[in-house]
């Protein structure tokens, strides 16, 4: 069976030494209660639910799946179980308002809990894991009364909820949305249409499921201007959340998949279901986006879950597994042959994975840091400028964390070779896992896009501009302190990274410069520009760890092996890994002509 060990001290590393949580929890008076002692006790038990209640269930899941019965879903043995005692431990609440049943603790504590959640299994997260999206969307765009009735339900657990998007006809062009929203005399509406690829669509964990579903209502403009958004129960209620009879909103099947088979994924069938409009008409593409930054900062997460899971265990097995000798003479000589970690190949793979999983929970949990001032904006503009902040670096983390994950999981089934193949390992299953994470809430390519198009030209790099700006201090601010006894071992971080950064600016430049003169440089381009910029992005928070490691080893006796494992993964990222920057750089800046040149008829003879 897989193994899996909650990464308690390095998760403490980002929150106490890197990322200054207590001091940024200060800033909010709702966070006083997020003291280290709770936020320790939190974090250690949500640790003990994840590896003993979770990781078991993460393989027997897979190998049972979802069963679909007339409408009916039926999760994995154990799955409802499982989230009764989630439920019971009020970990759903976690990180959500007083008002509403939450608990009032930070949103970025909750990260926390989701990594270790999705890490031990992730099929089974995915049930409460999309519950946060409605919640946030009820709780930005909601009336009074909608937020009374649902999201004390959701708070609580006893509800789940979905986002219903996409549609037979349609996949990430919403425009094409058909599903219609006829109004009642009473200020409901009837929702009438299919849509497909709903996570968590229909299970037997709760006794309802809340849909966010996409409509358009009658005489609607075309295209995504004539969209909104409504709530649309699975099964009706009353003002006081009591149930009644269904809602005609049906499971028609759930999709036979490649990886996540413990997760339901439903097509679901309106058929004159009862819902109400939230936040304006036709405005709901723009309230939807409430919810898909969450879920594409939740995806981005499963990146790194998968990195961690698929390191944890290549490890543990690299270190057992005995093949051959070290090229450099025997390591071990009473076995018959050395584990094959002594290989540089080997090691390779795994330093590779261990700075895929450490530099990606930086990126998530800086990012954490940042939905807390969204959160907590007590002015338009404070949130706006927060949004447009987390807005730029969502389509990195989605893509580049998601694409990196699924080379760690890669790296992980190679390292165990002919045995990663074999189902009874649980490689194979965290490879096929890992796969849907660069597809779902858009993929690599539509980030891709969102990115250069959207947020380098459309707003002539503004963010772009903010976050060069912030590395750039960061590196001017560490090369400027000459009497830091740190200077000297950081400029192996602080003069590449300021180089790339610099390089980035510039880059970005020539793309748009190039833009002018033929649209396709953006398509052909914004791939590698978004890797690129991964990498980057990830070399930023690989220095600040070094920086926060060389100045723990200063003062902590007892935990200088961890600082100084810090400190050679950050030197092997920027010798290793950063460097991919200059063949991305040489393929993002080609010409597009060789991508369109060969017309479609000759693409193929057959």
């Amino acid at each position: 069976m897989l193994s899996y060990k909650a990464p308690i001290a390095d998760i403490k590393f980002l929150i106490e030494d890197v990322f200054d949580y207590y001091g940024h929890y200060q800033k909010y008076p709702e966070f006083v209660e997020a003291t280290p002692d709770l936020n320790d006790a939190i974090l250690q038990e949500c640790a003990k639910f994840c590896e003993n209640e979770l990781l078991p269930l993460y393989q027997s899941g897979d190998k049972e799946g979802c069963t679909f019965n007339n409408g009916a879903v039926t999760t994995p043995k154990g799955f409802k179980e499982a989230y009764n005692k989630y439920v019971e431990g009020g970990w759903q609440s976690l990180s959500h308002p007083i008002e509403h049943g939450g608990q009032g603790l930070p949103p970025s504590l909750g990260m926390a809990k989701s990594e270790m959640m999705g890490t031990a299994n992730w099929s089974w997260a995915m049930y409460p894991g999309l519950s946060h999206g409605a919640m946030n969307t009820v709780q930005s765009h909601g009336s009074e009364a909608q937020k009374e009735l649902y999201l004390t339900r959701l708070t609580e657990g006893s509800w789940t909820g979905t986002m219903c998007l996409t549609e037979p006809q349609c996949g990430t062009d919403l425009g094409q949305v058909k599903t219609k929203a006829e109004p009642n005399e009473d200020g409901t509406y009837n929702i009438t249409g299919t849509k497909i690829f709903i996570s968590a669509g229909e299970h037997d964990l709760t006794e309802n499921i809340i849909h966010i579903v996409l409509a358009r209502l009658p005489n609607a403009p075309a295209g995504t201007r004539g969209i909104s958004l409504f709530i649309v129960p699975k099964v009706k209620t009353d003002a006081q959340g009591n149930l009644g009879e269904s809602n005609h909103v049906t499971c028609g099947s759930i999709e036979d998949k490649m990886g996540i088979k413990a997760s339901a994924t439903a097509v679901l069938n309106f058929d004159n279901a009862v819902g109400e409009l939230i936040g304006p008409e036709h405005k709901g593409l723009e309230c939807m986006f409430t919810f898909m930054n969450t879920a594409r900062v939740g995806t981005a997460l499963q990146g790194v879950c998968t990195a961690e899971l698929a390191y944890q265990n290549s490890l543990i097995y690299a270190k057992e597994r005995l093949s051959m000798r070290s090229l450099t003479g025997k390591k071990f000589p009473e076995q018959v042959a050395d584990p094959i970690i002594v290989h540089p190949d080997v090691r390779k793979m795994l330093m590779t994975q261990k700075a895929i999983s450490e530099g990606g929970r930086a990126m998530i949990y800086y990012t954490a840091k940042i939905v807390d001032e969204i959160e907590m904006a007590k002015t338009d503009a404070e949130k706006e400028a927060a949004d447009e902040r987390l807005g730029f670096i969502t389509p990195i983390l989605k893509a580049f964390l998601t694409e990196l994950g699924s080379e760690s999981a890669n790296h992980g089934l190679q390292i165990f070779g002919g045995h990663g193949f074999i189902k009874e390992w649980g490689m194979e299953q965290i490879v096929r896992d890992a796969r849907i994470a660069t597809l779902y809430e858009g993929t690599t390519g539509i980030q891709a896009l969102d990115l250069l198009g959207r947020k380098i030209l459309l707003t002539r790099g503004k963010s772009l501009k903010a976050f060069t700006k912030e590395i750039l201090t960061f590196c001017k601010d560490k090369s400027m302190i000459s009497q830091s006894p740190h200077k000297r071992q950081m400029n192996k971080f602080i003069w590449p990274l300021s180089k790339a950064t610099a390089n980035w600016q510039q880059y970005s430049l020539r793309l748009a410069l190039k833009a002018k003169k033929d649209r396709d440089i953006i398509g052909s381009a914004s791939v590698d520009y978004l890797m690129f910029s991964g990498y980057i992005v990830m070399a930023y928070f690989w220095a600040q760890m070094a920086q926060a490691a060389y100045e723990k080893l200063a003062t902590d006796v007892e935990n200088r092996d961890f600082y100084r494992a810090k400190i050679k993964t950050a030197e092997f990222y920027f010798e290793r890994m950063l460097p991919r920057t200059k063949s991305l750089a040489k393929t993002m800046m080609a010409d597009p002509k060789t991508l369109m040149q060969l017309d479609q008829e000759l693409l193929s003879f057959l």
